[in-house]
């Protein structure tokens, strides 16, 4: 039998005393598990280090500074006490550290600068609550990973490398006409706009019909680029809703900027349009790409399935083995799914144990064969439900294709139709028009 996919895809490794182990391991482990990682404890310095170095993982590395004050096992001198200074030259130098220091080391700027100058990711002062310190450690999960491209659309002679943005994951997209540049922004759905100081003199009510379209994505930022110096300009133009205002300065240095707010922009997008459990797209995040994605495919005319599938008598499952085991049923699913579907496929945790997936040029029926196919997979997983018992469980899933249904809510709506036919049916199957028309 292959081995299952391992449940956690990203990891943790704690440094810390015993004794906070010993009383905070069930609680942070709780809260880690609902994010998708796993934590790993080490209360000796010498283990806590050969871990790191041998580590392949994209993982996060954690020391609690108090753990200095351990008995070490493999200290010369008998030494009770291991300083700073030896910690930092032991720990591999490929790696960044989060550290946890006290209110009374915090307090010490010296310290604080001695850190973050010796590969530091972060640091955090205690006490802090164990959900807090999960949560914040789940959003540096997602500050390391690179994310989706950022998507800028410029107006004006903006003076750009275009290709080294790109390679630094921002996307130019040039626009040579103010009086319709609100019509590309809704077309393309840009992250970032940038408007010259000359555009934006001539045609000033551009950032206003930006800005006040009820659909304008909430992350989205609009800058305005400024070729000298005028405050009275500067003001007028955050009265008038621009986001910030960038200096047209050396092109190196302009780019540094742009790459940093799109740094910025893709983290409020991942935390904005993604599933923290699973680390799937949401709702928010689900909508905005299948918009884009039926965009594309009506370009190019290709046709597109929308599946919707729902995990089936998930009350009983919590009911009978608990939350936390219907939590481990849901990231499984997630993972069995995640790794089957192609590239330019999506899939979302859309709420609960209720997942949409779309697939990329294929009709209904490939569609219902993919889906199919997935349903199979997820229902030959065994789970341990208790000592040497294992069971299997299953989903029932709906399929709705474009172009037959044009937009994402008609392909959605559909597609749940099709779900509820695949319950009222049996379970554990999957129902497009014709399999439905069959069962009726």
């Amino acid at each position: 039998m292959p081995h299952p996919a391992p449940l956690y895809r990203n990891h943790v490794l704690l440094l810390s005393q015993s004794f906070f182990i010993k009383d905070n391991r069930a609680e942070l482990l709780l809260h880690a598990h609902k994010y998708d990682f796993d934590i790993l404890f080490f209360d000796d310095v010498s283990r806590f280090v050969d871990a790191v170095a041998h580590d392949g993982g994209d993982n996060l590395y954690v020391i609690d500074l108090d753990a200095l004050h351990n008995l070490q096992a493999d200290m010369p001198d008998g030494r009770r006490t291991l300083l700073l200074g030896e910690l930092l030259q032991r720990l591999p130098g490929d790696h960044s550290y989060i550290y946890l220091q006290s209110a009374r080391q915090g307090s010490r700027f010296m310290l604080q600068q001695r850190l973050v100058d010796s590969h530091c990711l972060a640091y955090a002062e205690k006490p802090i609550a164990n959900d807090v310190l999960v949560d914040k450690l789940f959003k540096l999960f997602v500050q390391k990973k690179r994310g989706d491209p950022v998507r800028m659309v410029v107006l004006g002679d903006a003076v750009l490398d275009d290709a080294a943005l790109l390679a630094r994951g921002v996307e130019v997209l040039r626009h040579p006409d103010a009086q319709t540049l609100h019509l590309r922004v809704k077309e393309l759905q840009p992250d970032l706009v940038l408007i010259t100081d000359s555009e934006y003199g001539r045609t000033d009510a551009i950032v206003r019909v930006l800005q006040k379209n009820i659909e304008a994505d909430p992350v989205r930022e609009i800058a305005l680029l400024q070729c000298r110096p005028d405050p009275a300009l500067t003001r007028r133009a955050l009265a008038d809703g621009f986001d910030m205002v960038l200096a047209n300065c050396e092109a190196d240095l302009l780019a540094a900027q742009l790459v940093g707010r799109a740094d910025k922009i893709r983290i409020n997008k991942d935390l904005i349009g993604k599933d923290r459990a699973t680390g799937l797209l949401n709702k928010v995040g689900l909508q905005k790409k299948a918009q884009g994605l039926i965009r594309r495919a009506a370009q190019e005319g290709r046709p597109l399935a929308l599946g919707v599938i729902d995990i089936d008598k998930f009350k009983t499952i919590n009911d009978t083995w608990g939350h936390h085991f219907g939590d481990i049923v849901i990231k499984r699913l997630s993972l069995s799914l995640s790794t089957q579907l192609g590239e330019h496929d999506l899939l979302s945790r859309f709420g609960g144990e209720e997942f949409v997936m779309v697939f990329w040029d294929c009709t209904r029926e490939e569609g219902r064969r993919r889906l199919d196919a997935l349903r199979q997979a997820f229902g030959a997983i065994p789970f341990e439900v208790g000592p040497g018992e294992l069971r299997q469980f299953s989903f029932s899933g709906g399929v709705a294709a474009y172009p037959e249904y044009r937009s994402e809510n008609e392909l959605f709506l559909r597609a749940d139709a099709m779900l509820y036919v695949a319950k009222q049916g049996g379970r554990n199957r999957i129902c497009a028009e014709e399999t439905a028309l069959a069962l009726a």
